[in-house]
């Protein structure tokens, strides 16, 4: 131990020059998706792509949520233009679902029998999954594996 009690190792100093650094340049941009108005239009739209609907179903404040949307969903969207949407539980904004009713998008979820978020559906013609649920936050080191791998099964379940 140093006998000066303010003195800084050189690891600290560099460990509190980033911590600053990080301060200045302000919190990163939330990533944000669409809300869709209607499900079998989301759906078209994808579809005319050659590709499935992937729909996020979140929470307000879910960290988990925010880490699949903005560093899994969004990117994905921006890079490869895939279509996907984000509904939100608890949400009582009306969406058309793809039976062509209205209904709150808190109970859409629910009829879905969803209770985590966040969860990750594919959707193919009809309106039917088309691979399996991405349920939870998994462990961030294999999310992306996960996700990589229902996107491959509802790709090809749409073009075949």
């Amino acid at each position: 131990m140093h006998p000066h009690p303010f003195f800084l190792t050189r690891r600290q100093c560099l460990l509190a020059g980033a911590g600053l650094s990080l301060l200045r340049a302000g919190p990163a941009a939330a990533a944000t998706l669409p809300m869709p108005a209607s499900l079998p239009d989301a759906l078209a739209a994808a579809l005319k792509k050659g590709s499935p609907l992937v729909v996020m179903v979140s929470l307000v404040g879910c960290p988990f949520c925010t880490i699949a949307r903005d560093h899994y969903l969004a990117p994905m969207q921006g890079q490869s233009g895939l279509s996907i949407v984000q509904i939100d539980m608890r949400n009582r904004d009306m969406v058309k679902d793809f039976n062509g009713a209205s209904q709150s998008q808190d109970q859409l979820i629910r009829s879905w029998g969803i209770k985590v978020a966040p969860t990750v559906l594919f959707f193919g013609r009809g309106g039917v999954e088309v691979a399996e649920r991405l349920v939870g936050g998994y462990i961030p080191d294999f999310y992306g594996a996960y996700l990589d791998d229902r996107l491959r099964t509802a790709r090809a379940a749409v073009t075949s």
